[in-house]
């Protein structure tokens, strides 16, 4: 059962690493991008003579990796989820960096013994050498074993102008579908999430699911991708923050159809689905892009 006391006071890892060329490129090729190698949009993503590099890919930098299974932390970790996941570009991602990930747990919530709790954590990651905070990554880890310990020294997150919100109730005014490969996950993990959910069956069936699923993270690339292709022509330097709520898993080789809805100048709300199986995957998302 998770001690809140202890829990907010444990440090989480400070990640500093360096990125090249390859990494941008192997991030991309676990969203999916490169599967038509016709598709010249596509290929400015995993060509290195001509590299654009995806703004969600902030998420691997400075990642501190599976921390909630260390024992530390006290947490039934095969029972833990990606509740939602909020993006914030401040510059555009350089392809050659050190960069440093700061972590914090930022709130602590008691849903109740049957209803699990939430974590939220933040992320600040920052060019080294240049000294230049590059994004501002937030989560919502939503614990489904460890609810019950009564909240004593948890609080809530900041509140943040910008969140999860509901999609207009009228039809989309656009939609993409963006295709998975079926060894997404095992390519996505090479980004710095070990997870063995996304990799070992035998992990998947013991959290409730019949096999391995995508990571959280890289649906929300593969829609970042989408954004960045629909809204932002193809300029990833366009695309400023996006986030939602994950729903429901997709399973590595799914197609993943991107509903849209425009909202204001330089905004909208989108959902993701798996049309094959009916699902929502991804709701209540939102993004902020220059025209």
């Amino acid at each position: 059962m998770i001690d809140p006391r202890r829990l907010l006071a444990e440090p989480l890892p400070v990640i500093e690493q360096r990125i090249g060329w390859r990494d941008c490129i192997l991030y991309a090729l676990g969203l999916g991008v490169g599967l038509d190698p016709m598709d010249e949009a596509d290929l400015a993503f995993v060509d290195e003579t001509r590299l654009k590099v995806q703004p969600t890919m902030a998420n691997v930098m400075g990642y501190p990796g599976f921390w909630m299974r260390e024992p530390r932390f006290g947490l039934d970790w095969v029972k833990t989820v990606h509740g939602e996941h909020a993006l914030r570009v401040h510059r555009p991602l350089p392809a050659e960096a050190t960069v440093r990930g700061t972590s914090r747990i930022v709130g602590l919530v008691d849903k109740g013994a049957d209803k699990g709790a939430l974590i939220y954590v933040e992320r600040e990651i920052v060019d080294v050498d240049r000294g230049e905070l590059l994004a501002t990554v937030r989560q919502t880890v939503f614990c489904r074993g460890d609810g019950g310990f009564g909240g004593a020294g948890a609080h809530p997150p900041p509140v943040e102008a910008t969140g999860p919100q509901a999609v207009p109730e009228r039809p989309a005014d656009d939609a993409v579908t963006l295709p998975t490969s079926a060894q997404s996950a095992l390519v996505y993990r090479l980004s710095g999430d070990y997870n063995p959910l996304h990799s070992d069956p035998a992990t998947a069936r013991a959290a409730g699911f019949p096999r391995p699923i995508l990571h959280g993270l890289a649906t929300f690339g593969v829609v970042g991708h989408g954004l960045v292709r629909r809204l932002c022509s193809g300029r990833p330097e366009a695309l400023q923050a996006m986030g939602g709520r994950f729903s429901s898993p997709v399973y590595p080789g799914e197609a993943v159809q991107l509903d849209l809805w425009h909202t204001a100048p330089g905004r909208a709300a989108f959902r993701a689905s798996v049309p094959a199986r009916g699902v929502v995957v991804m709701n209540n998302g939102f993004v902020e892009f220059t025209e």
